[in-house]
Parts: C-alpha cells; sequence; structure tokens
C-alpha cells in the first residue's frame, strides 16, 4: 500500500510539473515560439532534405527496375596500359559493330534475353497530320527483344516480330505520350503512318507509360535497328547488347560467358585486354546512392549545426526565465517544494519547448520531403528511422538545454529568491 501511495504522488508531481511548464509557456509566448521556430527549423531542415533524399533513392531503384534491375550492358571502350615496363597489347576498338552483336546474339545460348540496340537520334521530330512534337524525341534502333530488357510493356498492338527485324520493316512503336499528343481519344494509332526525323512509318504499337525518368521514358520512339541503321547511318556506329536473364540467375556467372563470347567474337588473344565494358546494372544503382550518401551526410551537418544553435537559445531563454522567475521558485521552497521538484519542473518546460519545435519540424520535412517525391512522381515517403531521430535529439537537446538552468533554479537560496524583486 505505501508503494502505491509513492506511485500516486510521482504521478501527481508529474502532472503538477507539466502544467507549471505549460503556463510558463503560455506567459511567455512571443519566446517559446520563437525558440520552437528555431528548433523546428534545424528538424525541418533535417527530416525535409533526408525525406527528399529517400524519395530520390526510391525513384531511381524504381526507374532501374523498370529498366531490368537484373542485366548488364555490353559497351565498346578503348584502352591502352602499361604493367611494370611492358605495354600489354590491346586491340583497342572504339566501337561495336552490328555484325559483332549479331554474331554475339546467335552464339550466346545461355537463358536469356539478348538485345542489340544503338541510339539513331535524340532531337526527333513525330509529325501526324497536322499534329507535331517538339524535337526532342529520342529514336533509338532495337531489335525484337528490347521491350524485354528494358522494362517497357505494350499499351495498344503488339512488338516488332523476328521477321520484321529481318525485312527492315519500316515500322515504329510510340511512346505512351507522343501518342497521348498526336492522336486523339477517338482515333486508333495503330496502323497509322506518321513521319518520325522525316521517315515515313507505320505505327506497330503504343508503349504503355513509365513516368517520370531519367531523359523522359515516355518520349521515345522505337525502330527495327536494321531499318534504323540503313536510314541513320553514319561513321563507326556504335551499338550496344543488353543481356538479361529469363530468371533470377548468377548475374556474374553469365557476365564471365558473355565476355568469354564476346572476346572470341572480337578476335581477342590471351595476352589482350578486353576492350569493352559490361556494366550491370545495379552496380549503376549502387554508385548513383552511394554519391547521394554524401548529400545526406551534408543534410545530417546542416541540421546539426542548426539544433546546436537551438540549443544555445534554448539554454539562454531557460536561464532568462529562471532570474524572471526567482521569487516564484522562493515561494515554492518556502511552502514545502524540494530542490529537485524545482528541478524537474525547469527541465520539463525546456523538453517540452524543444519536442514541440520536433514536432512542428518534422510535419513540416516530410510534407517538404514529398512536394519533392512528388515532382519525382514518387510514392508518398515518411523516413521513419530520421523521425525517430528527430525525437530523439530534439529530446536530448531539451535535457542538455535545460539541465543547468534547472540545477540553477534549484539551488536558489529560498531567503534571498524571496526578497529578490
Amino acid at each position: 500500500m505505501p508503494l502505491d501511495k509513492s506511485k500516486y504522488l510521482k504521478i501527481g508531481l508529474l502532472r503538477e510539473n507539466m502544467r507549471i511548464a505549460l503556463r510558463a509557456i503560455k506567459s511567455n509566448k512571443v519566446r517559446a515560439i520563437l525558440t520552437i521556430c528555431i528548433i523546428a527549423f534545424g528538424i525541418m531542415a533535417l527530416v525535409g532534405i533526408l525525406t527528399a533524399i529517400d524519395a530520390i533513392k526510391s525513384s531511381l531503384t524504381n526507374q532501374f527496375t523498370m529498366m531490368g534491375a537484373n542485366s548488364f550492358t555490353i559497351s565498346s571502350r578503348g584502352m591502352n596500359f602499361r604493367m611494370g615496363g611492358e605495354r600489354i597489347r590491346a586491340k583497342n576498338y572504339t566501337r561495336i559493330s552490328y555484325r559483332e552483336a549479331s554474331e554475339f546474339k546467335s552464339k550466346f545460348n545461355e537463358p536469356a534475353w539478348v538485345s542489340i540496340s544503338f541510339r539513331a537520334t535524340d532531337f526527333s521530330t513525330v509529325k501526324y497530320r497536322s499534329q507535331e512534337t517538339h524535337p526532342n524525341i529520342s529514336l533509338t534502333g532495337v531489335d525484337e527483344n528490347y521491350l524485354s530488357v528494358s522494362g517497357y510493356d505494350i499499351d495498344k498492338g503488339r512488338n516488332f516480330s523476328l521477321e520484321e527485324i529481318q525485312l527492315s520493316r519500316r515500322s515504329v512503336l510510340l511512346g505512351s505520350e507522343i501518342a497521348r499528343e498526336l492522336f486523339p481519344m477517338d482515333i486508333d494509332p495503330i496502323g497509322k503512318e506518321v513521319s518520325v526525323a522525316g521517315l515515313k512509318l507505320y505505327v506497330e504499337g503504343v508503349l504503355k507509360p513509365k513516368g517520370a525518368g531519367m531523359g523522359n521514358p515516355d518520349r521515345v520512339c522505337f525502330m527495327p535497328v536494321t531499318a534504323a541503321r540503313q536510314y541513320f547511318s553514319y561513321p563507326n556506329m556504335n551499338f550496344n547488347i543488353t543481356v538479361m536473364p529469363f530468371k533470377s540467375l548468377n548475374l556474374d556467372f553469365l557476365a564471365g560467358e558473355a565476355e568469354g563470347i564476346f572476346r572470341i567474337v572480337r578476335n581477342l588473344d590471351p595476352r589482350d585486354e578486353s576492350d569493352f565494358d559490361i556494366s550491370k546494372s545495379d552496380n549503376l544503382v549502387a554508385m548513383l546512392l552511394k554519391n547521394i550518401k554524401y548529400v545526406t551526410l551534408a543534410a545530417t551537418i546542416i541540421g546539426i549545426i542548426t539544433l546546436f544553435g537551438a540549443a544555445v537559445g534554448l539554454m539562454n531563454i531557460m536561464l532568462v526565465s529562471v532570474s524572471e522567475r526567482t521569487r516564484e521558485i522562493g515561494v515554492r521552497k518556502a511552502i514545502g517544494a524540494k530542490p529537485g521538484t524545482i528541478k524537474y519542473q525547469f527541465l520539463f518546460e525546456s523538453i517540452l519547448i524543444s519536442q514541440l519545435g520536433g514536432i512542428f519540424g518534422i510535419i513540416l520535412g516530410i510534407l517538404i520531403g514529398n512536394i519533392v517525391s512528388s515532382m519525382l512522381k514518387s510514392s508518398f515517403v515518411i523516413p521513419w528511422i530520421w523521425v525517430t531521430m528527430g525525437i530523439i535529439v530534439c529530446f536530448i537537446v531539451g535535457v542538455v538545454s535545460g539541465y543547468a538552468p534547472a540545477v540553477k533554479a534549484a539551488n536558489i537560496d529560498p531567503i534571498e529568491a524571496l526578497r529578490y524583486e
């Protein structure tokens, strides 16, 4: 029974300290609001930037997943290097020819899609009758497997067939945004003749929208790679090879197999360095996310510096509050308040101000961060880890800022306090 009574007394004391802290904040509204705003700004900067970074990470991951996260690309490069004083011979090809890409595709017998593609132009215009797009359409020559490895799906019509690729048919697949611009709702684009970069092509299909992403993936056109290399020919044309397994397999093993086969295609002997790059999509994601870590670190440092300034401001306000309420402290001690009670009263006030600032800062930070998320057309993001960290940091700021003033208030001599003017 005495234990229960002691517990009730502690709960009552806690409520009383909370009530006094709220009353003190209300009596100094301007000062309290300014302090809350300083703390809120620090937390808003921290949570807002980190929420935006989480949104960017989510958008990047989604984009690369749609592009075929479990895939790798073979692209050209040239290099010569020394090992000690000896120069190791490299064939130093500057491009991948269509013959090499086709030979690799025929020789690579692993369970995977192999696609050959090349960028014909990035500044083409698409016309249908009187309708015309801006000259910012990307035109790519692709084969029948390109949609599978790049994450595109057909919304209307169909994909290119192997026969159409072999016969160099003048067909085109339109991005969803282009089809929406050129064709009203009552006109079916399938089978219609459009002009792409001055070339007359027949619409074979319309792609499903992919949303915002790098290079605006809905403003693209695809045509058979064989036809594209005829009509958009230029010296030293360079082709890309993309490989994506049918099932989730060991990508390193497939990449090793692909390197061995392509070395044979390029006529490299064992002493030759591979004069091409094999880049895995997940490596590119990892590299981008690694660079974003530095932004995260910078945001954290900015938030900590702001919170440090807020902590100094809060401590100063609490010291002023102790000086202004010296007589009140003397009265409370005179009627029996213990030094510990006085200390907790001011400590509660400091923690309450910092937590209010933290809550407002977290709400504003999440809203600002998700404005960036909406611009990227990403999902609503709540960084729970950073929200929790923000609350903990604000609690620490409240304790650190309020402890010294609270101890000063607890140690005031009641007789001197009653005589204080």
